[in-house]
């Protein structure tokens, strides 16, 4: 049975590994196919075609006969103005052209693909129940047009998206296996399972993977799941590394590996991005919801094929001439956390070398900075100011898109000039008291990577407000210990500045700006209200809208669910005992009504429906009843007039339910909705219960 069990959650983590490794390997070959093609095999992506010239020399490894930019190929002329401007025009028209297909694709086959998916799988998690957000058209067209948006060269990122792609699959092999397709509970552990392995294929990160399952999506967390989500991220990873879609045996673009200790004298400027990072969070979730809800409440959301376009044309155009902002975002990342070795030709890395230094390859001492540098540096800001600016608009568009290379590109840059500029000052006031005791002339004190690293750590934190599993992705990503108090300073500085601003993160602020039903497990409940001042129906309102289990005909319900909205109607015995029997849901009222007029012999408009267990004997005249004790649930949740409020929120945090119905002694006197509960918490706030919008 245990083999069993593995084998199927082992199969849901598959696909998620595969699908990973064919989207890495198409974003690189169409994110190249911008600036040209490879004349031996165009599907061959820069580095692919290179590998496989005998022509390219170390120095010019970017440079090989068989690659050809579009200038050459169109023009044949590889410098000058007019090959500049051919380039940047096919850069523009490659742009515009991936933007618009993932657009379109979107908008006429599956409006779920848009976005993160994050806010919604939490949102799914927590009980409520989306229709067609997890199905295979969803999934199909956002793999599709997950490729084409990261390789538009958007601000945005594949990572969160993967999460939604993780978790359609682990949808799909549910609905395969009844154990998991008729109970709700048991599908939303496989969904905490899914999204673990769609952060450990992301990231390369399978025990952070299973840390944002339990700390940012998951509801319900326990341990048989954790255990699942755990072999799930495991089998997730190494397919992805059985495809190698890198080509280095690593499982993500950026993997870097350290080999200098830091010091104690280090933690400030590292509690300084945190800092930074808290105040990014901060400045993005606050422009990034305004511009979101100008979206929605203006005609701009209208048009969101022509909002796409705009921001690709203008990203496109601003982001062509400055080199950090061209390449992809994870070569981007990649290049920030490299550390500086004798074999790098990156501008970074175009220090003043000593002719006389005779040092082994990984210890190579703090050097002056060279003019390369110093142009990195003043791109790089530029390219920073940018990437601030053009993620606030790019996020939350009618395409997929991630925010974590986004975040993580920021932090990046942000840390990587901090760390130059601390090198450089350790360089020359080696003498200074902060630096006499650690850094002496020739040696290798500042790594500027790894200030890239905590920065893009900070920066992630900020904007999702994660620090457990966040720190633990990072610490994977560098394979090494000894750089987690630096994180974990970080991740922790950049939540509590961010916290002091508000303390939703980005997921929670999305989850209400579109109006899901969230009950946020980390929101606090104190107050000594009951159950009685929250259930409906109130004094002045209608009565409860019920069934009754022998006296109702087919045409009495079904002028019920005609004139009411509501997801389910309880089931009592008269309307005069009001005695509960139990609960029956619309949908299923409504599939059972239509089954049985098709299929059953004598049911019409006034036959009477029976929840009992044996109906009584009818007159031989009189019309087929029609039985449906079979969809009836006879344990539906209830709770007491006067059970605490308090008890009633965490009930309805802990099982993820949508209602509970309320008794005194057998006898039902009320419901509250989800809806009902999340009012009445905001009323308790002191905010406005009916301002508070449900989709």
């Amino acid at each position: 049975m245990l083999l069993f069990s593995l084998s199927r959650h082992g199969a849901i983590p598959l696909l998620p590994g595969t699908l990973a490794g064919v989207i890495d390997l198409a974003v690189d070959w169409m994110t190249d196919l911008k600036e040209g093609v490879c004349l031996s095999a165009f599907w061959y992506s820069h580095e692919q075609c290179c590998w496989t010239s005998n022509e390219t020399t170390f120095e010019d490894r970017d440079k090989c006969p068989l690659w050809q930019k579009w200038s050459e190929l169109l023009v044949n002329q590889s410098e000058g103005a007019s090959a500049y401007i051919l380039n940047y025009l096919m850069y523009i028209l490659w742009a515009l052209l991936f933007a618009f297909l993932a657009v379109s694709l979107v908008r006429v086959f599956a409006p779920y693909a848009c976005g993160s998916g994050i806010p919604e799988i939490k949102t799914i998690l927590s009980g409520f129940i989306i229709r067609g957000y997890l199905g295979k058209w969803t999934l199909l067209i956002k793999t599709v047009t997950l490729v084409l948006v990261v390789s538009s060269g958007l601000s945005l990122g594949k990572e969160g998206p993967l999460v939604h792609v993780a978790c359609c699959c682990g949808n799909f092999f549910s609905s395969l296996f009844s154990k998991y397709s008729k109970n709700e509970g048991k599908r939303r552990e496989v969904l905490s399972a899914a999204a673990a392995a769609g952060v450990s294929v992301a990231f390369g990160a399978p025990i952070g993977g299973v840390l944002f399952s339990l700390e940012e999506v998951s509801y319900y967390f326990p341990l048989k799941t954790l255990w699942r989500s755990f072999f799930a991220a495991l089998v997730a990873a190494f397919t992805l590394r059985s495809i190698n879609p890198f080509g280095n045996s690593r499982l993500v673009l950026f993997y870097v590996e350290y080999h200098t200790p830091w010091y104690m004298a280090e933690l400030f400027p590292f509690i300084l991005l945190g800092v930074f990072g808290g105040l990014w969070g901060t400045l993005f979730i606050r422009c990034n919801i305004a511009w979101c809800r100008r979206r929605k409440t203006t005609r701009l959301g209208k048009y969101p094929v022509l909002e796409v376009i705009a921001v690709t044309a203008i990203t496109a155009i601003i982001a062509y001439p400055n080199p950090y902002t061209r390449q992809s975002t994870s070569e981007l990342i990649s290049e920030l956390f490299n550390d500086c070795g004798a074999l790098e030709s990156s501008q970074l890395c175009d220090y003043i070398n000593d002719p006389n230094m005779t040092r082994p390859v990984d210890d190579i001492p703090d050097r002056p900075a060279g003019v390369g540098v110093y142009t990195a540096m003043w791109q790089l800001a530029l390219a920073l100011i940018f990437k601030i600016v053009v993620t606030i608009f790019t996020f939350g568009m009618k395409i997929p898109s991630g925010l974590f290379i986004p975040s993580m590109a920021v932090g990046a840059m942000a840390g990587r000039m901090v760390g130059i500029g601390v090198e450089q000052l350790a360089y020359h006031h080696h003498d200074w008291i902060i630096f006499r005791n650690w850094c002496r002339p020739g040696a290798d004190c500042v790594t500027p990577g790894l200030y890239a690293m905590v920065g893009a750590a900070a920066c992630l934190g900020g904007v999702t407000r994660m620090t457990v599993s966040l720190v633990v992705i990072m610490f994977e990503l560098t394979g090494g210990l000894e750089y987690i108090v630096p994180l974990m300073a970080a991740a922790v500085t950049s939540k509590w500045v961010a916290d002091a601003f508000g303390k939703e993160g980005i997921y929670e602020a999305h989850i209400h700006l579109n109006g899901y039903p969230f009950l946020d497990v980390k929101d606090e409940f104190t107050h000594r209200t009951l159950a009685t001042d929250v259930m409906r129906p109130r004094r002045g309102e209608p009565p409860l809208s019920v069934l009754t289990q022998d006296s109702m005909t087919v045409e009495d319900v079904e002028t019920l669910i005609k004139e009411t909205d509501y997801n389910g109607f309880p089931v009592v015995v008269s309307r005069d005992s009001e005695r509960l029997i139990g609960f029956a849901q619309r949908r299923e009222l409504i599939l059972a009504i239509k089954n049985a007029r098709q299929r059953q012999e004598g049911i019409v408009s006034n036959s009477i429906m029976y929840f009992t267990e044996e109906p009584p004997e009818l007159p031989a005249n009189s019309p087929h009843p029609l039985k449906l004790r079979r969809i009836l649930n006879l344990s539906p949740f209830t709770v007491t007039d006067h059970t605490p409020m308090e008890t009633v929120v965490d009930i309805f945090r802990k099982l993820g339910l949508r209602q509970c119905l309320v008794t005194r002694s057998g006898r039902l006197l009320g419901i509250i909705t989800k809806k009902d509960v999340l009012r009445h918490m905001a009323q308790m706030a002191n905010q406005d219960p009916e301002s508070i919008m449900f989709n």
